[in-house]
């Protein structure tokens, strides 16, 4: 435990080393989870290392393209791939079963909803992959959902100061808020979805 804990502080150093460019190839390796690795870039700006909107730009950077990553691993390697070696990037097999049943439940916009929703937060990309879904829908969908959710974290690093290791019980209020609102969002949705269909189907 005191080699892994010597290790993450070293990461820590050296994100804070390289500034907003640590921040976003924090957030493409996923060594860190990436709430903690903004909720640093947070701390960083209160400690006027770096500003608010470069930590979230370079935030929301790498946040993409580690889920353009794994949607390539979906997209070439399949499930079976990601069953094998999702565990290196926090992706388990319960994490593919959900989102996949999500992703086949409300479509392609659920890409959006999906990123606030703990559990298939990080893996709805796996399924978007192996659907062949194209690549610059799913960049802007995955884009219009990390920027919220970048700009939350390292505002809240930023309030917490030197306290910024706390992020999970601070933030817990605010991703619950989150939570419900994307699950309002996609009920919106999916009766969007069903008017759509409906209508369409009775004016055949």
């Amino acid at each position: 435990m005191h080699f892994i804990s010597d290790v993450i502080s070293q990461l820590f150093e050296w994100i804070q080393s390289l500034g907003y460019f640590g921040i976003m190839i924090g957030l493409m390796i996923e060594v860190i989870p990436s709430e903690i690795v903004l909720a640093f870039g947070g701390y960083l700006v209160s400690q006027g290392d770096i500003n608010f909107f470069g930590a979230v730009l370079f935030g929301t950077v790498g946040g993409v393209i580690a889920q353009i990553f794994v949607y390539w691993i979906g997209r070439y390697g399949g499930r079976p791939v990601l069953e094998k070696y999702g565990k290196y990037i926090f992706i388990s097999k319960k994490h593919i079963d959900h989102s996949e049943e999500w992703f086949q439940k409300y479509g392609t916009g659920v890409i959006f909803t999906a990123r606030f929703i703990p559990v298939v937060r990080h893996a709805i990309s796996v399924p978007a992959g192996i659907s062949r879904m194209p690549l610059g829908k799913f960049t802007m969908l995955t884009t219009l959902a990390v920027i919220p959710w970048s700009a939350l974290f390292v505002y809240l690093g930023y309030t917490l100061g030197d306290k910024w290791k706390t992020i999970d019980e601070v933030a817990a209020k605010y991703t619950h808020e989150i939570l419900l609102g994307a699950i309002a969002v996609i009920i919106l949705y999916f009766l969007f979805k069903w008017y759509k269909s409906k209508k369409k189907g009775s004016a055949v």
